[in-house]
């Protein structure tokens, strides 16, 4: 069954993680995951992979979604949780933790007891690509998954921050089919620090978007990305919505 078929029936986001953990609907985002798990990375020989789909991770009644790109060949496709066993898990996380969205500041195994306070982790693609690059198709193809968790999230989300330039244009179509905000023509550019308030199209409460350069090791090890400045747009979000 195609995500196209599956996700519009989920009824809550439980049911929705469960079932995109099973999807199989890109050949190629399929044997890149299981390649990677099959063969490893050295320092991970001694550990079984999850190379399978990544959920969202977080509370259903979350009211800031952060948006990443896909699962990293080696962080989420290894441990089965978003920004989980890497270096952009670690930097994003120790960033909520300071800002008292998380319990802890590090984020390296799916048993480690991380819980997140009022947020949630999605990607517009939740397989693994290779070189982090999935395909227009790939990505459209995944699409009603996020479709539906923000339809299921509606009541809660208040604001979002996007990391990276491909989450912020693969979001702002989902919005639309969602249905639940207007999402201005043309559709607003990606920036770090670029704020978008949309509004409600459904008679509900409006979204504001929070714009952030990708949490990837290029970005962090030049400076590109600071954690103050990562900080910075978290916090402008958190505020916005509520928390």
């Amino acid at each position: 069954m195609q995500p196209s078929e599956q996700a519009p029936a989920a009824p809550n986001l439980a049911v929705l993680d469960r079932e995109l953990c099973d999807c199989r609907a890109c050949p190629r985002l399929v044997a890149w995951r299981e390649e990677v798990g099959r063969v490893k990375r050295k320092s991970f020989a001694d550990q079984s992979y999850w190379a399978r789909p990544i959920p969202g991770f977080g509370p259903a009644d979350a009211r800031l979604l952060i948006v990443g790109l896909a699962p990293a060949a080696h962080g989420g496709n290894r441990t089965g949780r978003m920004f989980t066993g890497d270096r952009s898990g670690d930097i994003l996380v120790e960033a909520l933790h300071a800002l008292g969205l998380a319990n802890q500041p590090t984020s390296v195994a799916a048993d480690d007891g991380l819980e997140l306070r009022g947020v949630r982790f999605t990607a517009p693609v939740h397989c693994a690509p290779p070189d982090n690059k999935p395909t227009p198709a790939e990505r459209d193809t995944c699409r009603p998954w996020l479709v539906r968790e923000l339809e299921l999230m509606r009541p809660s989300v208040r604001a979002m921050v996007v990391l990276g330039a491909f989450g912020w244009q693969a979001l702002f179509p989902a919005i639309a089919a969602a249905g639940s905000w207007t999402v201005p023509k043309p559709r607003p550019v990606f920036g770090h620090a670029t704020r978008v308030e949309l509004a409600a199209a459904d008679g509900g409460a409006a979204l504001a978007i929070h714009g952030c350069y990708h949490v990837s090791q290029q970005n962090t090890f030049t400076g590109r990305l600071t954690p103050q400045m990562l900080r910075d747009v978290i916090g402008a979000a958190a505020a916005e919505a509520g928390l």
